[in-house]
């Protein structure tokens, strides 16, 4: 059998969580059987990452949803790489990508990285996304979803057809405890017995940067020897530092741009906080449980799969910083418990990531989806 010429799209090279599964997909795919082709909408790091990694990827610029002006190129692209199977990595990617499968005949996979619908909405604009996302999910042959609650959520809303579950992977020899880390507190000038607590995102309205901050700026004024570190890029970066400026805590904030070296900030931090208000289920909680430390998240779609409130992490609910604010503390001012939490959500990742979250499983289970799907050409 000749290889399955794969295009991974996605909708920006920024990288997320959805970009560095992308990334560790691409990577792990047997290249005796798949050749993996990325297709970004926008440049970024993801590019870099993935040149290095020999992987081919091209970048048709948009920011829009259901931009037909770049249809056709994409369909020229499927065209030029004899690609055999197109996989689109959520829904902005999908709105762009479909037309061009279709019209070219070539099978279409969905992964949903969290639905485009959530409760922040107004009842009017959910209901659009939720028409938006039952369309999408009608073209795809294949649909993936990341969680259980986004696959109920899909199949209860708009009875998603053609539906599975897979989870993300764990890059495992990354996060072992037992590998040497970078001295990320030293790099920063952080004292030993200041407690790190890590926000390390995308900053857009889904992590709710604005609800840390102030959760955050109450948590100061009762512990002095407490550092966020607030580590990604994003729409609301600016405008976050300007909420901390107003604040008055930027003696206590240190705003850090996007960085790839996700385990060393993992291993410098005591605390890891996810206010997200809507998630498929994010990769960086899955590394931070594996890596042993306490959790703060919101109990939103994949988050509650995995986390059980008081016994592997705190569970808030989501917008809310006076009840943030007091789960920072209680786990600032209690490290028996934060010690006990940490080791809980390692237990859960560790017993579990042979089974659900380790990248040759998901791979495997994404490539049978492909081999599932692949229409060898007919001979001439």
């Amino acid at each position: 059998m000749e290889q399955i010429r794969v295009l991974e799209c996605i909708r920006q090279g920024s990288i997320g969580g959805g970009e560095r599964h992308v990334i560790e997909l691409s990577a792990s795919l047997d290249k005796t059987k798949f050749i993996p082709i990325v297709l970004s909408f926008t440049e970024g790091p993801m590019i870099d990452a993935l040149k290095e990694l020999g992987i081919k990827s091209y970048v048709i610029p948009t920011v829009k949803a259901f931009n037909f002006t770049v249809w056709r190129k994409v369909r020229d692209l499927i065209i030029k790489e004899k690609i055999d199977i197109v996989h689109a990595h959520g829904t902005k990617a999908n709105s762009n990508v479909f037309w061009a499968a279709k019209t070219t005949g070539k099978p279409l996979v969905y992964t949903i990285h969290g639905w485009s619908f959530h409760p922040d909405q107004s009842l009017p604009r959910m209901k659009v996304m939720e028409l938006i996302e039952k369309f999408l999910t009608n073209q795809a042959n294949q649909n993936i979803s990341v969680s259980m609650s986004n696959q109920s959520d899909g199949i209860t809303r708009f009875k998603m057809p053609r539906s599975t579950v897979i989870y993300y992977g764990i890059n495992r020899d990354d996060f072992y405890l037992t590998r040497n880390f970078k001295d990320i507190r030293s790099e920063f000038k952080i004292p030993a017995d200041c407690i790190v607590v890590l926000y390390m995102v995308r900053i857009t309205i889904q992590k709710d940067p604005f609800t840390m901050l102030k959760a955050f700026k109450s948590v100061i004024e009762k512990v002095s020897n407490i550092l966020l570190l607030v580590v990604g890029d994003g729409d609301l970066k600016e405008k976050s530092e300007k909420l901390a400026m107003d604040l008055g805590i930027m003696d206590h904030v240190r705003f850090i741009s996007f960085r790839q070296d996700v385990p060393d900030f993992l291993y410098a931090a005591d605390i890891y906080c996810l206010p997200s208000l809507w998630e498929g289920l994010p990769l960086g909680l899955l590394e931070a449980m594996f890596m042993k430390k306490a959790i703060i998240s919101t109990p939103v779609d994949g988050n509650k799969e995995v986390i059980e409130d008081h016994y592997n992490g705190l569970l808030v609910p989501a917008q809310d910083p006076v009840k943030l604010s007091k789960a920072i503390l209680e786990l600032a001012q209690d490290k028996e418990l934060r010690n006990t939490l940490a080791d809980n959500a390692q237990k859960t990742v560790e017993k579990t990531s042979k089974d659900r979250f380790s990248i040759p499983k998901m791979t495997k289970e994404v490539e049978s989806v492909y081999l599932k799907l692949y229409k060898p050409p007919v001979a001439e």
